[in-house]
Protein backbone atom coordinates (compact mmCIF):
# COMPACT_ATOMS: atom_id res chain seq x y z
CA UNK A 1 0.00 0.00 0.00
CA UNK A 2 1.30 3.32 -1.03
CA UNK A 3 2.50 5.55 1.99
CA UNK A 4 0.25 8.57 2.70
CA UNK A 5 1.67 11.91 2.74
CA UNK A 6 0.52 15.61 2.87
CA UNK A 7 -1.58 14.77 6.08
CA UNK A 8 -1.53 18.16 7.47
CA UNK A 9 -4.11 20.23 5.81
CA UNK A 10 -5.61 23.41 6.83
CA UNK A 11 -8.90 24.54 5.57
CA UNK A 12 -10.15 28.66 5.78
CA UNK A 13 -13.75 28.35 5.97
CA UNK A 14 -16.35 26.51 8.23
CA UNK A 15 -19.38 26.96 5.94
CA UNK A 16 -20.50 24.49 3.82
CA UNK A 17 -17.72 23.32 1.49
CA UNK A 18 -15.16 23.91 4.76
CA UNK A 19 -16.90 21.43 7.04
CA UNK A 20 -17.30 18.67 4.04
CA UNK A 21 -14.15 18.42 3.13
CA UNK A 22 -12.93 17.94 7.01
CA UNK A 23 -15.22 15.65 7.18
CA UNK A 24 -13.95 13.40 4.22
CA UNK A 25 -10.52 14.09 4.83
CA UNK A 26 -11.09 13.34 8.48
CA UNK A 27 -12.23 9.93 7.23
CA UNK A 28 -9.61 9.03 4.95
CA UNK A 29 -6.77 9.56 7.85
CA UNK A 30 -5.50 12.93 7.04
CA UNK A 31 -5.13 15.82 9.94
CA UNK A 32 -7.78 18.68 8.88
CA UNK A 33 -8.15 22.11 10.53
CA UNK A 34 -10.48 24.30 10.03
CA UNK A 35 -9.75 28.26 10.70
CA UNK A 36 -12.92 30.69 10.37
CA UNK A 37 -13.11 34.20 10.58
CA UNK A 38 -16.50 34.62 12.37
CA UNK A 39 -16.20 34.28 16.20
CA UNK A 40 -18.94 31.14 16.24
CA UNK A 41 -20.47 29.65 13.49
CA UNK A 42 -22.46 31.86 11.21
CA UNK A 43 -26.44 31.44 11.51
CA UNK A 44 -28.98 32.55 8.86
CA UNK A 45 -28.29 32.90 5.40
CA UNK A 46 -31.18 31.60 2.52
CA UNK A 47 -32.71 28.45 2.28
CA UNK A 48 -30.63 26.57 0.13
CA UNK A 49 -30.95 23.31 -1.93
CA UNK A 50 -29.45 19.74 -1.66
CA UNK A 51 -30.04 18.21 -5.24
CA UNK A 52 -28.91 15.24 -7.09
CA UNK A 53 -25.40 14.51 -6.62
CA UNK A 54 -25.25 16.55 -3.11
CA UNK A 55 -27.99 14.41 -1.82
CA UNK A 56 -25.95 11.11 -2.59
CA UNK A 57 -22.99 12.70 -1.18
CA UNK A 58 -25.03 13.50 2.28
CA UNK A 59 -26.45 10.00 2.22
CA UNK A 60 -22.58 8.45 1.86
CA UNK A 61 -21.87 11.16 5.10
CA UNK A 62 -24.96 9.35 7.02
CA UNK A 63 -26.17 12.88 7.42
CA UNK A 64 -29.42 12.58 5.09
CA UNK A 65 -32.14 11.79 8.17
CA UNK A 66 -30.75 14.94 9.89
CA UNK A 67 -30.88 17.19 6.77
CA UNK A 68 -34.70 15.74 6.33
CA UNK A 69 -35.52 16.87 9.86
CA UNK A 70 -34.38 20.60 9.20
CA UNK A 71 -35.80 20.59 5.78
CA UNK A 72 -37.50 23.82 5.35
CA UNK A 73 -40.38 21.72 3.98
CA UNK A 74 -41.49 24.11 1.45
CA UNK A 75 -44.45 23.32 -1.08
CA UNK A 76 -44.75 25.95 -3.25
CA UNK A 77 -43.91 29.51 -3.89
CA UNK A 78 -47.01 32.17 -5.51
CA UNK A 79 -46.25 34.82 -7.50
CA UNK A 80 -48.60 37.69 -5.70
CA UNK A 81 -49.68 40.87 -7.23
CA UNK A 82 -49.68 44.67 -4.94
CA UNK A 83 -52.92 43.16 -3.20
CA UNK A 84 -51.44 39.90 -2.54
CA UNK A 85 -53.57 38.11 -4.82
CA UNK A 86 -51.28 34.99 -6.05
CA UNK A 87 -51.16 35.19 -10.02
CA UNK A 88 -49.19 32.17 -10.61
CA UNK A 89 -48.55 28.96 -8.05
CA UNK A 90 -45.83 26.37 -8.71
CA UNK A 91 -44.76 23.44 -6.79
CA UNK A 92 -41.47 23.21 -5.39
CA UNK A 93 -40.91 19.43 -6.94
CA UNK A 94 -42.39 20.86 -10.24
CA UNK A 95 -39.99 23.72 -10.03
CA UNK A 96 -36.61 22.28 -8.82
CA UNK A 97 -36.64 18.36 -7.32
CA UNK A 98 -37.45 19.13 -4.01
CA UNK A 99 -39.04 16.42 -2.56
CA UNK A 100 -38.44 14.16 -4.82
CA UNK A 101 -35.68 11.43 -4.84
CA UNK A 102 -34.45 12.38 -1.20
CA UNK A 103 -33.63 15.64 -2.69
CA UNK A 104 -34.68 19.00 -0.19
CA UNK A 105 -33.86 22.33 0.57
CA UNK A 106 -32.47 23.76 4.44
CA UNK A 107 -32.07 26.75 5.39
CA UNK A 108 -28.03 27.28 5.00
CA UNK A 109 -26.97 27.86 8.87
CA UNK A 110 -28.61 24.33 9.62
CA UNK A 111 -26.53 22.67 7.55
CA UNK A 112 -23.69 24.16 8.52
CA UNK A 113 -24.33 23.24 11.51
CA UNK A 114 -25.38 19.55 11.04
CA UNK A 115 -21.80 19.75 9.50
CA UNK A 116 -20.04 21.21 11.63
CA UNK A 117 -21.75 18.47 14.29
CA UNK A 118 -20.13 15.68 12.42
CA UNK A 119 -16.65 16.66 12.52
CA UNK A 120 -16.26 19.20 15.86
CA UNK A 121 -15.07 16.06 18.14
CA UNK A 122 -12.49 15.03 15.79
CA UNK A 123 -11.04 18.26 13.78
CA UNK A 124 -9.86 21.17 15.30
CA UNK A 125 -11.99 24.28 14.76
CA UNK A 126 -10.00 27.73 15.15
CA UNK A 127 -12.67 30.42 15.34
CA UNK A 128 -12.35 34.30 15.29
CA UNK A 129 -9.35 34.05 13.16
CA UNK A 130 -7.79 34.35 9.83
CA UNK A 131 -5.32 33.29 7.63
CA UNK A 132 -2.62 36.48 7.31
CA UNK A 133 -0.40 35.30 5.16
CA UNK A 134 0.93 31.91 2.82
CA UNK A 135 4.51 31.20 2.20
CA UNK A 136 4.41 28.18 0.57
CA UNK A 137 7.91 26.04 -0.93
CA UNK A 138 8.58 22.65 -2.18
CA UNK A 139 7.85 21.09 1.82
CA UNK A 140 4.24 22.84 2.64
CA UNK A 141 3.28 25.95 3.28
CA UNK A 142 4.01 28.59 6.09
CA UNK A 143 0.38 29.59 7.44
CA UNK A 144 0.65 32.94 9.27
CA UNK A 145 -2.54 33.80 11.22
CA UNK A 146 -4.02 37.09 12.77
CA UNK A 147 -3.93 35.98 16.06
CA UNK A 148 -2.52 32.43 16.30
CA UNK A 149 1.33 31.56 16.00
CA UNK A 150 2.39 30.52 12.36
CA UNK A 151 2.53 27.10 11.34
CA UNK A 152 3.52 24.83 8.23
CA UNK A 153 1.09 23.10 6.62
CA UNK A 154 0.87 20.31 3.88
CA UNK A 155 -1.48 21.88 2.16
CA UNK A 156 -4.44 25.12 2.12
CA UNK A 157 -7.56 24.92 1.59
CA UNK A 158 -9.79 27.95 0.63
CA UNK A 159 -13.22 27.16 1.31
CA UNK A 160 -13.99 30.89 2.00
CA UNK A 161 -16.43 31.71 0.18
CA UNK A 162 -17.05 34.31 -3.07
CA UNK A 163 -14.54 36.98 -1.41
CA UNK A 164 -12.09 34.00 -0.53
CA UNK A 165 -9.24 35.99 1.42
CA UNK A 166 -7.18 32.36 0.87
CA UNK A 167 -7.57 33.05 -2.81
CA UNK A 168 -6.59 36.72 -2.87
CA UNK A 169 -3.39 35.72 -1.12
CA UNK A 170 -2.55 32.23 -3.38
CA UNK A 171 -4.25 33.85 -6.57
CA UNK A 172 -4.80 37.33 -6.64
CA UNK A 173 -7.15 40.04 -6.40
CA UNK A 174 -10.41 39.58 -6.79
CA UNK A 175 -11.50 41.46 -9.83
CA UNK A 176 -9.27 38.89 -11.93
CA UNK A 177 -12.03 36.45 -11.54
CA UNK A 178 -15.28 38.12 -10.49
CA UNK A 179 -18.11 38.59 -12.89
CA UNK A 180 -20.86 40.89 -11.36
CA UNK A 181 -24.12 39.14 -12.93
CA UNK A 182 -26.11 42.31 -12.61
CA UNK A 183 -28.18 41.59 -9.25
CA UNK A 184 -28.16 41.93 -5.66
CA UNK A 185 -29.65 39.99 -2.83
CA UNK A 186 -30.57 40.80 0.37
CA UNK A 187 -31.94 38.17 3.09
CA UNK A 188 -32.23 38.27 7.14
CA UNK A 189 -34.71 36.46 9.23
CA UNK A 190 -38.14 38.05 10.38
CA UNK A 191 -41.31 37.17 12.20
CA UNK A 192 -43.59 34.89 10.53
CA UNK A 193 -45.84 37.79 10.10
CA UNK A 194 -47.74 36.78 6.59
CA UNK A 195 -48.74 33.12 8.37
CA UNK A 196 -46.91 30.87 5.95
CA UNK A 197 -47.22 27.34 5.97
CA UNK A 198 -44.33 26.10 4.49
CA UNK A 199 -44.36 28.26 1.38
CA UNK A 200 -43.40 31.56 -0.21
CA UNK A 201 -44.78 34.37 -1.47
CA UNK A 202 -42.82 36.37 -3.84
CA UNK A 203 -43.87 40.16 -4.95
CA UNK A 204 -42.55 41.27 -8.47
CA UNK A 205 -41.86 44.76 -10.12
CA UNK A 206 -39.85 45.50 -13.26
CA UNK A 207 -36.13 44.24 -12.39
CA UNK A 208 -36.80 43.49 -9.14
CA UNK A 209 -38.61 41.15 -6.18
CA UNK A 210 -39.48 41.07 -2.13
CA UNK A 211 -41.08 37.89 -0.84
CA UNK A 212 -40.84 35.74 2.35
CA UNK A 213 -41.03 32.15 3.13
CA UNK A 214 -41.79 30.16 6.54
CA UNK A 215 -38.86 28.44 7.89
CA UNK A 216 -38.22 25.66 10.83
CA UNK A 217 -41.32 24.81 11.10
CA UNK A 218 -43.29 28.00 10.54
CA UNK A 219 -41.40 29.46 13.90
CA UNK A 220 -39.99 32.16 11.29
CA UNK A 221 -39.74 33.26 7.82
CA UNK A 222 -37.05 34.79 5.78
CA UNK A 223 -37.02 38.09 3.89
CA UNK A 224 -35.39 37.77 0.55
CA UNK A 225 -34.63 41.09 -1.88
CA UNK A 226 -33.24 40.94 -4.98
CA UNK A 227 -32.60 43.35 -7.72
CA UNK A 228 -31.03 44.19 -11.22
CA UNK A 229 -28.65 46.85 -10.80
CA UNK A 230 -25.07 47.89 -12.15
CA UNK A 231 -22.55 47.40 -9.66
CA UNK A 232 -23.01 49.41 -6.47
CA UNK A 233 -19.91 50.95 -4.65
CA UNK A 234 -20.35 49.70 -1.39
CA UNK A 235 -18.00 48.83 2.21
CA UNK A 236 -18.17 45.35 2.75
CA UNK A 237 -17.95 45.98 6.59
CA UNK A 238 -20.26 49.07 6.84
CA UNK A 239 -23.62 47.05 7.23
CA UNK A 240 -25.68 50.17 8.01
CA UNK A 241 -24.80 51.07 4.97
CA UNK A 242 -25.91 47.90 3.23
CA UNK A 243 -29.44 48.02 4.66
CA UNK A 244 -29.86 51.61 3.28
CA UNK A 245 -29.12 50.41 -0.33
CA UNK A 246 -31.60 48.07 0.46
CA UNK A 247 -34.36 50.37 1.64
CA UNK A 248 -33.31 53.04 -0.84
CA UNK A 249 -33.75 50.11 -3.78
CA UNK A 250 -37.16 49.14 -2.20
CA UNK A 251 -38.96 52.06 -1.39
CA UNK A 252 -42.58 53.06 -1.74
CA UNK A 253 -42.96 49.32 -3.35
CA UNK A 254 -46.29 47.70 -2.61
CA UNK A 255 -47.74 44.69 -1.21
CA UNK A 256 -46.04 44.04 2.29
CA UNK A 257 -42.70 45.27 1.02
CA UNK A 258 -43.09 48.12 3.91
CA UNK A 259 -43.29 45.83 6.56
CA UNK A 260 -40.65 42.87 5.09
CA UNK A 261 -38.49 46.41 5.26
CA UNK A 262 -39.33 47.45 8.95
CA UNK A 263 -37.38 44.25 10.35
CA UNK A 264 -33.94 45.29 8.66
CA UNK A 265 -32.75 47.46 12.20
CA UNK A 266 -33.35 44.59 14.23
CA UNK A 267 -32.54 41.65 11.40
CA UNK A 268 -30.66 39.35 13.71
CA UNK A 269 -28.65 37.64 10.42
CA UNK A 270 -28.44 40.41 8.05
CA UNK A 271 -26.62 39.50 4.41
CA UNK A 272 -26.50 41.52 1.34
CA UNK A 273 -23.72 41.43 -1.69
CA UNK A 274 -23.94 41.37 -5.54
CA UNK A 275 -25.05 37.89 -7.45
CA UNK A 276 -21.33 37.49 -8.63
CA UNK A 277 -20.08 34.36 -10.53
CA UNK A 278 -16.13 33.49 -9.89
CA UNK A 279 -14.17 32.23 -12.65
CA UNK A 280 -10.64 30.47 -12.67
CA UNK A 281 -8.57 28.77 -15.55
CA UNK A 282 -7.42 26.46 -12.59
CA UNK A 283 -8.65 25.88 -8.68
CA UNK A 284 -4.82 24.85 -7.29
CA UNK A 285 -1.44 26.98 -7.10
CA UNK A 286 1.25 24.53 -5.60
CA UNK A 287 -0.07 23.36 -2.63
CA UNK A 288 -2.92 25.94 -2.05
CA UNK A 289 -6.35 24.77 -3.74
CA UNK A 290 -9.95 26.38 -3.53
CA UNK A 291 -13.10 24.62 -2.94
CA UNK A 292 -17.23 25.85 -3.13
CA UNK A 293 -17.74 29.70 -3.81
CA UNK A 294 -14.38 29.81 -3.17
CA UNK A 295 -12.83 28.98 -7.05
CA UNK A 296 -16.39 28.08 -8.24
CA UNK A 297 -19.66 30.54 -7.53
CA UNK A 298 -22.01 30.38 -9.69
CA UNK A 299 -24.06 32.94 -7.74
CA UNK A 300 -27.58 32.28 -5.86
CA UNK A 301 -29.08 32.12 -9.39
CA UNK A 302 -27.76 29.54 -10.21
CA UNK A 303 -29.62 27.61 -6.90
CA UNK A 304 -26.37 25.18 -6.90
CA UNK A 305 -23.94 26.33 -4.51
CA UNK A 306 -24.60 23.93 -1.72
CA UNK A 307 -24.64 20.95 -4.50
CA UNK A 308 -21.55 22.26 -5.85
CA UNK A 309 -19.49 22.72 -2.44
CA UNK A 310 -20.67 19.52 -0.85
CA UNK A 311 -19.39 17.31 -4.16
CA UNK A 312 -16.90 19.67 -4.47
CA UNK A 313 -15.38 18.83 -1.09
CA UNK A 314 -16.18 14.86 -1.84
CA UNK A 315 -14.20 14.96 -4.97
CA UNK A 316 -11.29 16.75 -3.45
CA UNK A 317 -10.69 14.16 -0.79
CA UNK A 318 -11.69 11.17 -2.47
CA UNK A 319 -8.73 12.43 -5.14
CA UNK A 320 -6.65 13.18 -2.37
CA UNK A 321 -7.30 9.73 -0.95
CA UNK A 322 -7.05 8.01 -4.19
CA UNK A 323 -3.55 9.56 -4.36
CA UNK A 324 -2.21 9.02 -1.15
CA UNK A 325 -2.36 12.84 -0.65
CA UNK A 326 0.00 13.03 -3.58
CA UNK A 327 -1.62 16.79 -4.48
CA UNK A 328 0.60 17.11 -7.97
CA UNK A 329 -1.73 14.14 -9.24
CA UNK A 330 -5.00 14.96 -6.79
CA UNK A 331 -6.29 18.77 -7.63
CA UNK A 332 -5.90 18.38 -11.72
CA UNK A 333 -8.14 15.10 -11.27
CA UNK A 334 -10.25 16.97 -8.75
CA UNK A 335 -10.33 20.04 -11.58
CA UNK A 336 -11.48 17.27 -14.15
CA UNK A 337 -13.81 15.81 -12.49
CA UNK A 338 -16.20 18.65 -11.59
CA UNK A 339 -15.75 21.27 -14.25
CA UNK A 340 -18.35 20.12 -16.11
CA UNK A 341 -20.47 20.50 -12.81
CA UNK A 342 -19.18 23.81 -11.94
CA UNK A 343 -19.94 25.17 -16.18
CA UNK A 344 -23.30 23.39 -16.17
CA UNK A 345 -23.98 25.63 -13.16
CA UNK A 346 -22.74 28.67 -13.82
CA UNK A 347 -24.23 28.69 -17.37
CA UNK A 348 -27.82 27.74 -15.78
CA UNK A 349 -27.45 30.92 -14.27
CA UNK A 350 -26.49 33.29 -16.94
CA UNK A 351 -30.15 32.86 -18.12
CA UNK A 352 -31.93 32.66 -14.55
CA UNK A 353 -32.34 36.36 -13.90
CA UNK A 354 -34.96 37.07 -16.41
CA UNK A 355 -37.23 34.57 -14.53
CA UNK A 356 -36.64 35.12 -11.46
CA UNK A 357 -36.62 39.18 -11.64
CA UNK A 358 -38.35 40.12 -14.97
CA UNK A 359 -37.35 43.35 -16.71
CA UNK A 360 -40.51 44.62 -17.52
CA UNK A 361 -44.29 44.55 -16.39
CA UNK A 362 -45.24 42.67 -19.74
CA UNK A 363 -42.44 39.87 -18.82
CA UNK A 364 -43.65 39.28 -15.60
CA UNK A 365 -46.81 38.94 -16.76
CA UNK A 366 -45.48 36.09 -19.55
CA UNK A 367 -43.68 34.62 -16.80
CA UNK A 368 -47.00 33.79 -14.16
CA UNK A 369 -48.59 32.55 -17.32
CA UNK A 370 -45.43 30.20 -18.36
CA UNK A 371 -45.92 28.99 -14.54
CA UNK A 372 -49.40 28.44 -14.70
CA UNK A 373 -49.26 26.72 -17.85
CA UNK A 374 -46.86 24.65 -17.00
CA UNK A 375 -47.99 21.54 -15.21
CA UNK A 376 -50.34 20.97 -18.75
CA UNK A 377 -47.10 22.07 -21.23
CA UNK A 378 -45.70 18.43 -22.84
CA UNK A 379 -42.01 20.01 -22.61
CA UNK A 380 -42.48 21.12 -18.64
CA UNK A 381 -39.73 18.22 -17.41
CA UNK A 382 -37.42 20.00 -19.52
CA UNK A 383 -38.06 23.39 -17.76
CA UNK A 384 -38.38 21.91 -13.81
CA UNK A 385 -36.09 18.88 -14.09
CA UNK A 386 -33.06 22.11 -15.54
CA UNK A 387 -31.70 22.14 -11.79
CA UNK A 388 -32.33 17.91 -11.07
CA UNK A 389 -30.19 17.84 -14.23
CA UNK A 390 -27.90 20.02 -13.50
CA UNK A 391 -26.69 18.60 -9.96
CA UNK A 392 -26.82 15.56 -11.39
CA UNK A 393 -23.92 16.55 -14.20
CA UNK A 394 -21.55 14.49 -12.86
CA UNK A 395 -21.43 11.05 -10.86
CA UNK A 396 -20.16 10.89 -7.21
CA UNK A 397 -17.22 8.54 -7.71
CA UNK A 398 -16.56 5.59 -5.13
CA UNK A 399 -13.58 6.27 -3.47
CA UNK A 400 -14.01 3.89 -0.71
Amino acid sequence: MQQMSNRDVLISGASIAGPALAFWLRRYGFTPTVVEKAPVLRDGGQAIDVLGTATEVVRRMGLLDRVHELSTGKRGTSYVDASGRARAVISSETFNGVGANGDSEIQRGDLARVLYEATRDDVEYRFGDSVAALEQDADGVRVSFDHAPPRTFDLVIGADGAHSHTRALAFGPEAQFARHMGYYISTYTIPNFLGLDHWEMDYNTPGAIAGAYSARENTEATAIFAWASDPIDFDHHDVEQQKQIVADAFAGQGWQVPRLLAHLDTAPDFYFDAMTRIHLDSWHHGRVALVGDAGCCASPLSGQGADLALVGAYTLAGELATAAGDHTAALPAYERQMRPMVDACQKFAERTGAWYAPASKAMIRFRNLNVRLLPYLPWRGLIGGAPQKIARTIVAKDYS
